[in-house]
């Protein structure tokens, strides 16, 4: 399989030469091993601690097992033996000074982030490895968002609309960007099944993977909507506090990103309750039954898929830098809505998202009443479309093509 380049291998580089540690999270094949085995190939070993009978060597004498182990090395699927990091502490105590000891990988945030605080703290940077972003699988991972850009913006790789709907539909894991002829269907439908057996059972919250898998399907089919827990609690028969757990599931096994309202005190009352995506917008399509690009272009789920693309390109783009994202949705009780809000050095920049090809000044209507509320804080906004044209909607907000993104 191809290697793709990653906008996060200087950020891995640098933190491996100056921690001792360095811990890389992501959903499972986000290509977190491949990217370590790239970058460090010939110089660390490797060791896997998801195959039980290693798990079982690890846990049962962990002294000897680092032995057996000397850095530089890396640990996969680190989730698998949590109890091994104190006994890491210990080694990287005793050459405190030596960076890039240990480079470990886990998919299942929960468990691991509350061991390596206890252990690793001060010790470990900790990456994040999503999915591939749009510019990486352009073969461009270290362009910059529109609002970094000095100059004039340079247009991405553009294409029909019909190929970015199949783009979408196809979603953004390395190994489907790599064979282009692998069946998407099936590959999703696999993993979904590989997520429940390998990451959701092994999680306390979740009893009923059948009755997990329907909360999966509704929640995707309430994707970018203001999310009722009341509502989906009653649709699917189960407790809010149900629901409220089993969303951490997915928050911890990186498969959502969750939107909060932005609060500022600017004299209006906004709502509180947030926003739900899927990290994959392949993984919305699938789970919503999609297969086919023209159906999702048109059909009732285009405004949540074209939102979830953008969404998860800005958020995979900074996290990629190995920067927290910062993004909001903003909503006043009166209804006026920006989909999306990145915070960027204390300012704030708006961006609109629309299925349309077609930008009218209206699209910008939203954005304007940001900018008022908000004036010094507020940055030039967007209207992010699937279409090709870039044109001014106003004073300080642009029509922006997807690919230009």
């Amino acid at each position: 399989m191809a290697y793709i380049s990653r906008s996060l291998e200087p950020v891995i580089r640098k933190a491996a030469a100056e921690f001792p540690a360095v811990v890389l999270t992501g959903p499972r094949q986000s290509g977190k091993t491949t990217l370590l085995k790239h970058l460090f190939a010939g110089r660390y070993s490797y060791v896997s601690l998801e195959p039980p009978d290693v798990r079982a060597s690890a846990l049962e004498d962990p002294r000897a097992f680092l032995d057996m182990h000397t850095p530089p090395v890396i640990f996969d699927e680190a989730q698998h033996a949590p109890e091994l990091l104190p006994y890491i502490k210990e080694r990287i105590d005793a050459r405190r000074g030596v960076p890039g000891q240990y480079l470990l990988t886990g998919s299942q945030n929960i468990l691991l982030m509350q061991r390596i605080s206890e252990s690793l703290a001060g010790r470990a940077a900790i990456l994040r490895l999503m999915p591939l972003s749009r510019r990486e699988a352009d073969g461009r991972p270290q362009s910059l968002l529109p609002w970094e850009r000095k100059s004039r913006l340079k247009p991405g790789a553009a294409g029909s609309i019909q190929d970015l709907w199949k783009s979408f539909l196809r979603g953004s894991y390395p190994e489907l960007a790599a064979n282009p002829q692998r069946d998407f269907g099936l590959w999703y439908s696999g993993y979904v099944q590989t997520y429940l057996e390998r990451d959701v059972r092994t999680m306390r919250q979740v009893g009923d993977l059948s009755q997990f898998q329907s909360f999966l399907q509704a929640l995707a089919a309430r994707s970018a909507q203001l999310l009722n827990l009341t509502d989906l609690a009653r649709d699917l028969g189960v407790a809010v506090n149900t629901i409220k757990a089993w969303l951490s599931v997915l928050e911890a096994t990186y498969q959502i990103l969750i939107l909060r309202p932005y609060f500022a005190n600017v004299g209006k009352r906004l709502v509180k309750t947030p926003k739900v995506y899927f990290t994959d917008v392949g993984m919305l399509c699938h789970l919503t039954g999609l297969k086919d690009p023209e159906h999702a272009a048109s059909g009732p789920m285009a405004g949540a898929i074209m939102e979830t693309a953008v969404v998860s390109e800005i958020v995979k783009t900074l996290a990629h830098r190995g920067v927290e994202p910062h993004v909001y949705f903003w909503r006043t009780s009166s209804g006026t809505e920006v989909d999306l809000l990145v915070e960027t050095e204390g300012n704030l920049v708006p961006i609109e998202v629309k299925v349309s090809a077609t930008p009218r000044p209206a699209m910008a209507s939203s954005i304007k009443s940001f900018r008022q509320e908000f004036d010094a804080r507020a940055m030039p906004g967007y209207v992010v479309h699937p279409g090709d044209v870039r044109l001014p909607l106003g004073s300080d907000v642009t029509a922006l093509p997807f690919s230009d993104l």
